[in-house]
């Protein structure tokens, strides 16, 4: 077969990686672009949209499943040679993120002030907060609806479309923010507003593409039961194997704070540098989902395999690079962000560990979007709770002991980068070690 070539294979992998990678950029963008011109309104507005990003984010990091569960659904159909199931099982992902999105709207809504309240702000801080929070929730059954509708064209080996969506996504929002806060003089609610409306455009943006895909291919744009019950059990099971991720990022930030002030600045300095990589690796799991998903729904196994071997050397190696970079740039980073050569030189240490694991980091987050391509949910959610359990101790040593200082920030750095990550990469890499993973949705 002539995709079973090396060459062709890795020209599918970059053909799908490189453009979900400038999509997943662009999301943090819309964050980024809110702070910018919330920021000139002044330090309590920047404040209030700290404390409402913060609500914001844990609530559709949690939804992150509807783009991982719709997209191996649809790339199996469509791998199968079913492009009008693959479509109608996508469709049902957005109905049930219109479902989630709606509920998860209302009860955000009521319960703005209780969840402003959490963070003890000022009163001056809290009120900016529930503004932005209150308008902003009406914006998320638009944001997973993109979910959603992101992971079906991605099951249709399209990440161009969503490429593009979300760069016309940010522009708009740009625009909209610029003349609800400044031309309208709303403040930090033109922010707010300017955002859900450029989120809903996406979905027209979307409904326009697919509705002519549905079409093309005699697909059904009404609800099935049967597509929505399925998409919800995957996701039920990818949103418990978030809980775990959210459980690990949140516990490791509670330690750092116990350190100390600077502690927790290095902290976030070294895991902002792990986030920014991560994008690229999220970009190689996608298309890893993609073509797993396609190559299992045409039955053809020899390239399920050479998918999952040539998708790991890309993880490694790029590990290899991004560790070789931030090794590098380990002794400045810190400055970089700062300005502050105390901090540089507390905070490297720390790097070194980062730069080291990156290899490892690959792997994981390839073997991650294999077994997501492969929807084998369940095994992903009992993972991320056993993942946990060399973890956690670790962190309390940290904190018990009373470590600080550079050798705290190390040590917090072996934990996250070292432990989580290597408990991580045995139990995705014991699920690999035979096919039992490639037979659980067939």
């Amino acid at each position: 077969m002539a995709s079973s070539a090396p060459s062709t294979l890795n020209r599918e992998i970059l053909h799908l990686a490189v453009p979900a990678l400038g999509a997943l950029v662009a999301e943090p963008a819309f964050l980024i672009l809110d702070a910018a011109m919330v920021g000139h309104l002044g330090t309590i507005p920047l404040a209030g949209l700290g404390i409402a990003s913060a609500v914001l984010q844990t609530i559709v990091g949690l939804m992150i499943f509807l783009a991982y569960s719709t997209t191996p659904a649809v790339a199996r159909r469509f791998g199968a040679g079913k492009p009008g199931d693959a479509v109608s099982v996508g469709i049902d992902g957005m109905w049930l993120a219109l479902g989630l999105g709606a509920v998860l709207a209302i009860i955000g809504a009521l319960s703005t002030p209780w969840l402003v309240a959490m963070f003890g702000p000022t009163d001056i801080v809290a009120t900016e907060a529930r503004t932005y929070l209150m308008i902003s929730m009406w914006g998320l059954p638009a944001m997973l609806i993109v979910f959603a509708a992101t992971g079906l064209l991605r099951g249709m080996q399209n990440t161009m479309t969503p490429l593009w969506i979300a760069g016309l996504g940010f522009t708009a929002n740009a625009l909209l923010n610029w003349i609800f806060i400044y031309g309208f003089g709303w403040g930090i609610a033109g922010s707010a507003f300017g955002t859900v409306v450029a989120q809903w455009g996406m979905v027209a943006a979307y409904a326009a593409v697919i509705t002519r895909l549905a079409r093309r291919h005699g697909a059904s744009l009404k609800a099935q039961r049967n597509g929505i019950r399925g998409n919800a059990r995957s996701g039920g099971w990818l949103f418990l194997r978030t809980v775990s991720l959210r459980v690990a990022l949140l516990m490791t930030v509670g330690v750092a704070t116990g350190i100390g002030t600077q502690e927790l600045a290095g902290w976030q300095i070294a895991f902002t540098i792990f986030s920014t990589a991560a994008f690229a690796l999220d970009a190689l799991a996608i298309a890893a989902q993609a073509l797993i998903g396609k190559s299992l729904g045409s039955g053809d196994m020899d390239q399920v395999h050479r998918v999952l071997r040539r998708t790991v050397a890309w993880g490694v190696w790029f590990g290899v690079l991004v560790g070789v970079v931030i090794g590098a740039l380990s002794g400045v980073i810190g400055i970089v962000f700062t300005g502050d050569a105390a901090v540089a030189a507390l905070v490297q240490p720390a790097f070194i560990v980062l730069a080291i694991a990156q290899p490892f980091a690959g792997i994981v987050f390839v073997l991650d979007g294999v077994l997501m391509g492969a929807n084998d949910a369940r095994y992903l959610a009992v993972a991320g709770l056993l993942n946990l359990v060399p973890f956690l101790p670790a962190l309390w040593i940290i904190s018990a002991t009373g470590v600080d200082g550079a050798a705290g920030l190390v040590w917090l750095a072996v934990a996250f980068f070292g432990v989580y990550m290597l408990a991580r990469l045995a139990t995705l890499g014991w699920r690999v070690r035979t096919d039992r993973w490639t037979t659980v949705a067939a």
